[in-house]
This record gives C-alpha cells, sequence and structure tokens, in this order.
C-alpha cells in the first residue's frame, strides 16, 4: 500500500492506493484540504498506519455518531474513571443527538455554532431550560479535542471547531452564606460526629473529593497544615468510587489551618482513637481521617446527603455541599486575603479562575477600595517617626 501528495489549487491533496477490485479497477483513497505539504503527508502516513493496523475510519461516509463512539474507545486507556464519564455524558447527551448523523467529512463550522446555539437554549435532557454557559464551554473543549484526533489521524484536513468562537463565561453570583450564617451553622453542628470536617469545609474550601480522601497521615497538626494527595469521586451514578491524585499540580497542595480548625480536628482524632479502642478488632484502619463507625471510608455522596439532612434542621439559607466551598472563598475575599493566597488553597489551576468565579465579590470590595485610596491621598496621613 502506498501513496503520494499532491498541490491542487491552494491547498494540498494526498491520494493512497488501496490496490484493485474484484473487477479490476484502481482504488483511490483522495483526501484534500491540507494547508500544507507537510500537513498532507502527515495525515498520509497516520491514514497508512491506522490502514494497516485496521483501525481506519472512511471519513466519506463515517458519521459524526460512529466516530465519536471509536473515538470513545480509543481514549479510555488515556483518561481517568471520571473523565471518561464525563466524555461520555457529553458525547452521547448534547452532541450526538443534535448532530450525530452528518457526515464527518461534511462537518462545518455551521453546524458546530447550532450545536452551541441549541445547547444554551434548550440543552437540558432532565428538564427544560438550556445548559450554563460553563457547561457549554465544557462539552465544546472536549468536542475539539475529539476533532483534533480526527485531525491527527488523516480522517479530516482541518478542525471545524477552530472556526467557532466560545460561548462567553457569564459571571454569576453563586449563594453563600455570610459569617454570621457560618457561624450559626458551625455552632448547631458543634455535637455531630462530622463538626470537624463542616469546619474543614468553611476554612479550607476543600472540593468533596478531596475532604473524602484526606488521610491522617496527609495532616500535621503540630505545623497546622494538611496536604491534598488524594481526591476520591463516585463513578456510574455514585455505584462505584475512584481515588486518584488531584490533576493538577496545583490541586496536589498544602494548606495552613487556623487554631480552631486544628482544635476541632485534634478533637475528632481523640473521639475516632477511643472508638478504634472500644470497637478493637472490628475497626478496619483505613487513615481515613472521617469514616464510618467501623473505619471504612466514608462514600463522597455520603457526605452530601449528610449535609443536606444537617442543613434543613438548621435556621439558614439552603445551599449544597459544594456552596460551602465558594463560601469559604467569598468570605476570605471579603476578609481582604489575596486572591492569589485564595487561588492557591482553592487549588485551581491559575488566578484568573478565582477572579472569573468570584469577581462579583471584587466588583462588591470595589467601594472600600475607593474609600481607603482616597484616605490615603486626601486624608490625614501620620507622620513617619
Amino acid at each position: 500500500m502506498r501513496g503520494s501528495v499532491m498541490k491542487r489549487g491552494s491547498t494540498w491533496t494526498y491520494v493512497i492506493y488501496l490496490g484493485r477490485d474484484e473487477f479490476g479497477r484502481k482504488q483511490q483513497k483522495w483526501v484534500g484540504g491540507h494547508p500544507t505539504k507537510r500537513a498532507a503527508e502527515d495525515a498520509m502516513i497516520a491514514t497508512l498506519e491506522r490502514i494497516r493496523t485496521g483501525m481506519y475510519i472512511d471519513p466519506g461516509t463515517t458519521t459524526v455518531r460512529e466516530y465519536i463512539d471509536e473515538w470513545l474507545v480509543a481514549v479510555t486507556s488515556t483518561v481517568r474513571d471520571s473523565t471518561m464519564r464525563n466524555y461520555e455524558q457529553m458525547m452521547r447527551n448534547w452532541v450526538v443527538p443534535r448532530i450525530g448523523r452528518v457526515k464527518l467529512s461534511e462537518l462545518t463550522p455551521l453546524h458546530l455554532r447550532r450545536l452551541q446555539s441549541e445547547l444554551i437554549s434548550s440543552g437540558r435532557v432532565d428538564k427544560e431550560g438550556g445548559l450554563s454557559h460553563v457547561s457549554v464551554a465544557n462539552c465544546r473543549r472536549i468536542l475539539k479535542k475529539a476533532l483534533n484526533d480526527a485531525v491527527r489521524w488523516g480522517l479530516i484536513a482541518r478542525n471545524p471547531m477552530d472556526a467557532v468562537d466560545a460561548p462567553k463565561i457569564l459571571s454569576t453570583s453563586r449563594l453563600t452564606w455570610d459569617a454570621e450564617q457560618s457561624r450559626r451553622f458551625l455552632v448547631a453542628v458543634a455535637d455531630h460526629e462530622l463538626s470537624a470536617m463542616w469546619v474543614l469545609f468553611l476554612t479550607t474550601g476543600m472540593r468533596r473529593g478531596e475532604v473524602a480522601g484526606l488521610r491522617w497521615d496527609a495532616v500535621d497538626l503540630d505545623r497546622a497544615s494538611l496536604a491534598v494527595r488524594l481526591n476520591r469521586v463516585s463513578i456510574g451514578r455514585g455505584k462505584r468510587v475512584s481515588e486518584h491524585p488531584p490533576k493538577t499540580k496545583r490541586g496536589q497542595r498544602s494548606i495552613a489551618l487556623d487554631v480552631t480548625t486544628v482544635d476541632a480536628l485534634r478533637a475528632h482524632r481523640k473521639r475516632q482513637v477511643a472508638e478504634r479502642l472500644r470497637l478493637g478488632p472490628v475497626w478496619i484502619d483505613t487513615g481515613f481521617v472521617f469514616c464510618g463507625a467501623d473505619g471504612t471510608p466514608l462514600h463522597p455522596d455520603t457526605l452530601t446527603t449528610t449535609f443536606s439532612r444537617v442543613r434543613r434542621s438548621i435556621d439558614v439559607p439552603k445551599i449544597t455541599l459544594h456552596d460551602l466551598r465558594h463560601t469559604s472563598a467569598t468570605l476570605a475575599l471579603k476578609a481582604g486575603v489575596h486572591p492569589k493566597v485564595v487561588s492557591e488553597r482553592l487549588g485551581h489551576a491559575n488566578i484568573s479562575i478565582t477572579l472569573d468565579l468570584y469577581s462579583h465579590v471584587v466588583e462588591d470590595m470595589q467601594s472600600d477600595a475607593a474609600e481607603q485610596i482616597g484616605a490615603v491621598l486626601f486624608g490625614e496621613v501620620p507622620d513617619a517617626v
């Protein structure tokens, strides 16, 4: 099997010779539209390799649905279980129902722009309404990755998503508790067996999976710090739990603890040790900070259902467990903590994510900043000593 490249107009085309059919007629595969000779050669080599290994997909007859199915199989071994689940849900719930019948070779930017618009206006699967701009942006990112692989594998010459602008992420205020409401909640749960966990959520802004995966060997109470090393997430509608390190280097971080949080963790550990001695051989020593009555780790979904049950009995606004993370960040920013420090404590990949998520908090702080600047410029400044 061999092939060649040639220039046709302003672009380059490769042709692969597939032998002869039963009637002796020459069979060829032509794929054009490549911007450079090198791009055509690379695509041809990738196609020849996929033909040799039996992995070739004919883009002229293959639909987007068929390609997505093949792509999901191909990337399964390269991503985590939780990531794979997100890929499958996005592609099969949002993408395939809308553009699945389109041939891969005929997919255009117009198809993809229309897809984004439909997802924003009516993309919900469970009920009427559209998806958030964040969800649509995430879906666009994964679909673009799939189409980039199609280019890399020589199936299409260009990625049509390159000509489609990402949806603008709209900054929205998230429902959070203020300082007084947070204190009211912590006072009400002071005697709860997981009281230290609620304190940790509010003072550190850790994610649910990070708290569920916290082990005692990652906690240094003498130095008032902990290390985020493990993430425990539910897989397949909560039936399984996957354990893995945080995805990014910023996610694998050290978090300083305040005195009250340290005291809460010390008291929690003391109670846990007493329970372990009481149960004796029945206790399963898993090393997790927050665990069940026999020492087994808590399922991540248990943290969510327990919080919902506890919150309902307290006079505080209804928020989700993940909103405790937003509450922690909001309180820190309003207390004057630098956004970069807040970003590091939350484990965001970069500070811009923090500023985008909490831009409404920063805007609310503008008037205070204006007064402080005015006081420096026009108020009475003490003489230097």
